[in-house]
C-alpha cells in the first residue's frame, strides 16, 4: 500500500506537467512571504527597505530525495511621494522543482504599488493599495528518460511496465513564459499596536501557455489564480497580542484555505520591535472523488481536511524568522507518516535614518 501511494504521488506530479492544469507555489506562512501572495503588498511596511527569504520541503516522507523544494528571496522599498502617498517597488526569484522528473518552475518578477491615504492621520490611518507585477517563467523537465514515471507506465499495483510513451519524444523540456499580475489592498492602522488588512490579487491574468509539447499548435494555457487574504494585530493585554489571518486560493477548480492565529508576546519595553510568537493555523482544500459509474463526472468534497500547521517566530529589531511545520492529516498521511512539510523564513528591515511616517501592518 505504501509503494502504491508513493507511486501515486509521482504519477499526480506527471500528469500535472502535462494535463498543464499546473497549480501555483503556496508558503504556510504566506504572511511573510508577501510579494508571492498580493504584488498590493509591495512597499506595505514601516521601514523603507525589505529583504525576505523563503523555503520550503513538503512530502519528502513520500518521495524522498525526489521531495518538493521551493525557494524565494525578494527586496522591495517604498518611496515617498507628497506627505502621506508611497510608492512601493520591488523584485522577486523563486524556483520550484519536485519529483523525479525535477519538474521545476523559475521565476523572476517585478512588482509595482502605489498606496493612497483615504483618511485619518499618522497614529490612525487608513490607506487603499493597487498594485501590480510582470514576470518571466521558465518551466523545465528532465530529458533523461530513465528518471522519468509516466501514467501510462504504471500498472495499477505500484509497479512499472516499462511501456514508454511516445510523448517522451514529442517534448519541449525547457521554455520560457511572460506572466502578469494585479491585486489590491485596504490596511487601518487603529494605532501602533493594533491594526487590520485586506486584499484580493489575481495572478496569470494573461494566461501563459505552459504546454511541454513541442507542437506550435497545442496551447495548453496556466489557470488564473484568486487570492483572498486579510489579518492583523489586536492587542488583547499590554504585551499580549492576537496576530490573526487567512488566505483564500481560487485555480480553476481547485482551491484552498488557510486560516488560523499566532499569539504575540512582546518583551523588553520597546513593545513590538522584539517579540516571539507561536500559533496554529488549519489547511482546508476540495478533494476529488473517482466517479463511481462510467461517463459519470467525479465528486468533489469542499472543504477537505489537509493539514495542521504550528509556528513559530522570533522578531528582534529588524530581523523576523519564522518557522512552521506542517502535520497531515489529509488521505495521505499513511504514506507520509504524517509528515507534510516544513518551512522557514527570515524577515529584514532596513530603516534608514527615519521611518515612513505611517504605520504599516508588519508581515
Amino acid at each position: 500500500m505504501l509503494n502504491y501511494l508513493r507511486s501515486c504521488v509521482v504519477i499526480i506530479l506527471a500528469l500535472t506537467a502535462f494535463g498543464v492544469q499546473a497549480q501555483d507555489i503556496h508558503f504556510s506562512q504566506f504572511y511573510m512571504s508577501p510579494l508571492n501572495t498580493n504584488p498590493a503588498l509591495t512597499g506595505v511596511m514601516n521601514c523603507n527597505t525589505r529583504l525576505v527569504a523563503n523555503y520550503r520541503n513538503q512530502w519528502a516522507g513520500v518521495l524522498g530525495a525526489n521531495a518538493f523544494n521551493t525557494y524565494s528571496v525578494s527586496y522591495d522599498q517604498k518611496i515617498s511621494v507628497g506627505r502621506t502617498d508611497y510608492f512601493g517597488i520591488g523584485g522577486s526569484l523563486w524556483s520550484d522543482v519536485a519529483g523525479s522528473l525535477d519538474f521545476g518552475t523559475t521565476q523572476g518578477r517585478l512588482s509595482f504599488s502605489y498606496a493612497k491615504k483615504m483618511g485619518g492621520y499618522r497614529d490612525r490611518s487608513h490607506f487603499l493599495v493597487i498594485g501590480a507585477d510582470a514576470a518571466i517563467s521558465q518551466r523545465r523537465l528532465s530529458s533523461s528518460a530513465v528518471d522519468q514515471v509516466w501514467s501510462s507506465q504504471h500498472d495499477g499495483n505500484g509497479g512499472n511496465n516499462g511501456i514508454s510513451p511516445a510523448i517522451v519524444n514529442q517534448l519541449d523540456y525547457d521554455f520560457i513564459y511572460p506572466d502578469l499580475a494585479v491585486g489590491l489592498l485596504w490596511f487601518s492602522i487603529i494605532d501602533k499596536f493594533n491594526n487590520f488588512y485586506a486584499g484580493a490579487a489575481i495572478h496569470h491574468i494573461n494566461r501563459p501557455n505552459v504546454t511541454f509539447q513541442a507542437s506550435t499548435s497545442v496551447i495548453e494555457p496556466i489557470n488564473q489564480r484568486i487570492t483572498l487574504h486579510a489579518g492583523g494585530a489586536f492587542e488583547v493585554d499590554k504585551g499580549l497580542a492576537l496576530v490573526p489571518g487567512f488566505v483564500f486560493l481560487k485555480q480553476a477548480s481547485q482551491v484552498e484555505l488557510n486560516l488560523g492565529t499566532n499569539i504575540r508576546f512582546d518583551v523588553g519595553s520597546a513593545r513590538q520591535d522584539q517579540s516571539w510568537q507561536i500559533g496554529a493555523w488549519y489547511r482546508l482544500a476540495n478533494q476529488f472523488r473517482e466517479a463511481t459509474a462510467a461517463g459519470a463526472e467525479p465528486t468533489v468534497d469542499f472543504f477537505h481536511s489537509d493539514a495542521v500547521i504550528f509556528t513559530a517566530r522570533f522578531d528582534y529589531d529588524n530581523f523576523g524568522l519564522g518557522f512552521s511545520y506542517d502535520l497531515n492529516v489529509s488521505g495521505l498521511r499513511a504514506a507520509a507518516a504524517g509528515n507534510g512539510a516544513f518551512e522557514f523564513s527570515l524577515n529584514y528591515y532596513i530603516c534608514g535614518p527615519e521611518k515612513r511616517a505611517v504605520y504599516c501592518p508588519r508581515f
